[in-house]
């Protein structure tokens, strides 16, 4: 996404006026002189796709895994619908991450911080959607390749650092050495 904003920036705006000129005919006469920007454009929405799917991939992966390495019978099935059923993906990831963080028994004293972290990370994601599925249909994007500006990319960033935190936090606790549980610990 920052290569995108970045070619949006130095050269997306002047290579879709020069694309509006030519027509969209690639045979025009002056089609070759744009064939090595739209060539760098399209590996550049490539990459984003694919790297968007791997994370993505990788994230389900892993939430899964955390998932059983709490309790080792819980099904993958609620992680995949709580991310992509529509309307249902507004809430329960994050209330499957709690689950998640609850189930690998973490010091008590750390809820605080626990859930301030966690609703960071799903206020910017929620952001980060909002901004990219809301705003940028309806943004002027006249001239503009992709639409993305360093708004989108901020919200996104802030949205995957925290999201990083959180993976952190949980695979931290699930991997740390068993503590022994003191009688108001278990209370």
């Amino acid at each position: 996404m920052t290569a995108l904003v970045a070619f949006e920036e130095i050269r997306g705006r002047r290579l879709a006026a020069e694309i509006v000129i030519l027509g969209g005919d690639p045979r025009s006469p002056g089609a070759e002189a744009v064939v090595d920007a739209v060539t760098l454009f399209a590996v550049l929405m490539l990459a984003a796709v694919v790297t968007t799917v791997t994370a993505g991939v990788a994230y389900l992966t892993w939430l899964v895994r955390a998932r059983r390495a709490n309790k080792a019978a819980n099904p993958s099935g609620p992680v995949l619908a709580a991310w992509l059923l529509p309307g249902i993906n507004l809430v329960a990831p994050v209330m499957l991450v709690d689950e998640v963080w609850k189930g690998a028994r973490p010091p008590y004293d750390r809820r605080g911080r626990w859930l301030a972290l966690v609703s960071a990370w799903w206020l910017s994601w929620l952001t980060a959607v909002a901004l990219v599925a809301v705003r940028l249909p309806l943004r002027d994007s006249t001239g503009d390749l992709t639409g993305l500006s360093g708004l989108e990319l901020g919200a996104a960033a802030v949205a995957a650092l925290l999201c990083a935190c959180t993976v952190r936090e949980i695979t931290r606790i699930q991997t740390a050495p068993a503590r022994p549980r003191s009688l108001a610990q278990a209370a």
